[in-house]
């Protein structure tokens, strides 16, 4: 009777623990949505408020007053249209040439037929550590004549190490005999890439070409660097002028009346444009959960 008694009492100590571990999970979880979600709501809300209201800094949750006037100001801004347009053809060209050549990269890799693999790999993780740093990089870009041009915004971020070595154990996980089958039915080894392993890690290849759409997306080095002319440059680098250096050229190419330009407030034309800056990525996030589930997962302990 007591060795029962002990072992309820030792059950009931297990279960009072779990409560508290899951208590501290949860106020954790909630804290941490807070401070994440907090920046994004103060953004919009000073967006959307009254600019005197902003001006004073009496916005700190929700919006005072409502006034969209900012909006209006912005979006009569030629420069902001050109530069999304440049954002989403890097984005998604970029993309394309991102994948294709990781593959191409990973899948010789994969093989061990291949006479060079362990010398590739090894070069490949190489560079993940070391380069040749900006200064040579920047010669050998404006030599190849990229200078000014939207090549420049593809082909010095064509791979990435990382995101190759993915692949690469990706395609080493599909079954061998697929391959040597194919290879005996007379397939080469570019139709193999297409038709056997291509398939076969559609959901890794998912979860690569989002990382690579979102570095495309956020990508303002490289164009800072590259791209001279305003007309070529993509909506990051558009965003850090109206951050870093200044709002009164929206403010001036909008024609509105000097009166009504200054109840505006530049901190309130800045977060507007970061607005419009997040929403194709807030419109696309709902559609891409699982495939940042899967992210999390790559490489992770398999039962």
């Amino acid at each position: 009777m007591q060795e029962k008694k002990s072992g309820l009492s030792e059950f009931k100590n297990e279960g009072t623990g779990d409560k508290i571990f899951d208590i501290c999970v949860w106020v954790i979880v909630v804290v941490a949505v807070c401070v994440t979600l907090y920046p994004f709501l103060y953004v919009a809300s000073i967006s959307v408020s009254d600019g005197m209201a902003v001006a004073k800094g009496e916005v700190m949750f929700l919006p005072k007053g409502w006034d969209l006037e900012a909006y209006h100001m912005v979006t009569r801004y030629q420069q902001i249209w050109v530069s999304y347009g440049n954002t989403f053809l890097y984005t998604i060209v970029g993309t394309a040439f991102n994948i294709v050549f990781t593959c191409l990269a990973a899948y010789p890799l994969s093989r061990k037929q291949f006479f060079l693999r362990k010398k590739m790999n090894f070069l490949l993780a190489f560079t993940m550590y070391f380069s040749g740093g900006l200064i040579p990089t920047y010669m050998v870009v404006t030599g190849l004549g990229f200078y000014n041009s939207r090549w420049a915004m593809i082909i010095p971020t064509l791979l990435s190490a990382y995101n190759v070595m993915i692949c690469r154990s990706a395609m080493e996980a599909i079954p061998e005999d697929l391959f040597e089958n194919a290879t005996l039915e007379g397939a080469n080894d570019f139709y193999i890439l297409y038709k056997i392993a291509v398939p076969l890690i559609k959901p890794t290849l998912a979860v690569l070409t989002l990382y690579y759409a979102v570095a495309r997306y956020n990508d303002f080095f490289n164009a800072m660097l590259y791209l001279g002319k305003s007309e070529l440059q993509p909506l990051q680098m558009f965003l850090r002028r109206i951050l870093i250096i200044s709002s009164s050229e929206i403010v001036q190419a909008s024609g509105t009346t000097a009166a009504a330009a200054a109840a505006q407030s530049t901190l309130k034309i800045r977060y507007v444009c970061i607005v419009l800056s997040t929403v194709p990525i807030l419109c696309i996030c709902p559609f891409i959960q699982k495939y940042l589930v899967k992210g999390t997962m790559l490489g992770a302990v398999k039962e």
